[in-house]
């Protein structure tokens, strides 16, 4: 017994099909309610195009980064030192990301230290 499966956009399927890596095409496989027949309809995905977040400073434990509407902030200190350096490092941490900020908002984008500081990056 042969089942036909009727494809509602062949060519977007086969282009999918065709170009992409994973050799897979999401979609939605249904009994058509007007012809009773089996019918494939392809989900139209669209790549994600989010922004890279820009590099504002990088700090000894971490980093200061600024995405389309936020400014992110990353603190890793080891679980070696003890409590009153951890704190110390969390204060140090803090205020030098405090200072990147107001320089950056100040001054503009800086490229003048080693780190990667550009939009592209």
């Amino acid at each position: 017994m042969k089942k036909y499966i009727i494809i509602q956009n062949p060519i977007d399927v086969m282009d999918k099909l065709f170009n992409s890596t994973s050799k897979r095409v999401e979609g939605v496989l249904f009994v058509d309610s007007v012809t009773g027949s089996l019918t494939f309809k392809a989900y139209n995905r669209k790549p994600c195009n989010k922004m890279k977040d820009i590099l504002i400073e990088k700090l000894p434990w971490g980093w200061v980064k600024a995405s389309t509407k936020r400014y992110k902030r990353h603190t890793s200190i080891p679980k070696d030192l003890c409590l009153a350096d951890q704190l110390a490092a969390f204060d140090q941490e803090n205020d030098l990301a405090k200072k990147a900020l107001v320089k950056q908002v100040l001054f503009g984008p800086s490229t003048s230290s080693g780190t990667c500081q550009s939009q592209n990056y």
